[in-house]
C-alpha cells in the first residue's frame, strides 16, 4: 500500500472518534460530549490561554498535536472516566494497544511522530505536555460547570476530588489556578458539585 492510500487509511479509521462519548455533557447539558468535541475546544483552549502560562519557550503546534492525537486511543480503549478506579487498572495497557493498531495505519515515520507526542502527553515531563494536559483536566472542568453538573451529580463527585485533580494546573499558570479553585467554590455553592 502506498504512503498516500495509508494516510488516508488513517483519516478513516479516526473519523470513529465523533463516536466515542465523554462522561462530560456539551454545556447545555442536552447530552454527553464526544472525543471529537472534546479534542475541538481543547485545541481553542491551548490557542487562546497560551498567554497565561508560565512556560514562554513553549512549542504551540507542539502542544496542538499532542492535543489532536492523545486520545484517538480511545477509538479502541473507550473513554475511562477520570473518577473509575477499577478502569484505570488497564487503562496504560489497553490505550498503548490501542496506539500501536491506530498509528499502526500510518506509514512507518508518522508512526513514530505521533507515538512519540502521545507518550510525551502521558508522560507530563516536557513543558508542551504539561501544558496540554494540564488544559485537557481543565475543559471537563469548565463543561461540567457550564452544564450545572450534571455529570458530577450523576457520579456524586465531591470538590476534593476535582481539585486534586486540577492541582497540576497551579504549576503551570497561577492565574488558570486562581480561576479553577473559584470555579470550584462556584459550582459548590450552586450545588453542582458535593462539598
Amino acid at each position: 500500500m502506498n504512503k498516500l492510500n495509508m494516510q488516508m487509511n488513517f483519516i478513516q479509521e479516526i473519523d470513529q472518534l465523533k463516536n466515542i462519548f465523554r462522561q462530560a455533557y456539551i454545556g447545555d447539558g442536552s447530552r454527553h460530549e464526544n472525543d471529537a468535541e472534546h479534542t475541538w475546544h481543547l485545541s481553542m483552549l491551548a490557542i487562546v490561554l497560551v498567554e497565561h502560562t508560565k512556560m514562554k519557550e513553549l512549542d504551540l503546534l507542539k502542544v496542538l498535536k499532542m492535543i489532536l492525537i492523545h486520545d484517538l486511543v480511545e477509538i479502541d480503549a473507550g473513554d475511562t472516566f477520570a473518577f473509575d478506579e477499577v478502569g484505570y487498572k488497564d487503562k496504560e495497557e489497553r490505550e498503548h494497544k490501542a496506539a500501536e493498531r491506530i498509528f499502526g495505519l500510518l506509514p512507518n515515520e508518522q508512526k513514530k511522530e505521533f507515538m512519540c507526542l502521545w507518550r510525551e502527553f502521558e508522560l507530563q515531563e516536557t513543558m508542551e505536555s504539561k501544558y496540554a494536559a494540564s488544559l485537557d483536566k481543565l475543559h471537563p472542568l469548565i463543561q461540567n460547570y457550564m452544564s450545572e453538573g450534571v455529570a458530577w451529580k450523576k457520579h456524586r463527585i465531591r470538590r476534593e476530588q476535582i481539585l486534586k485533580r486540577n492541582e497540576s494546573i497551579k504549576f503551570v499558570s497561577e492565574e488558570l489556578w486562581v480561576y479553577v479553585q473559584e470555579l470550584i467554590d462556584q459550582a459548590v455553592l450552586k450545588g453542582y458539585l458535593l462539598p
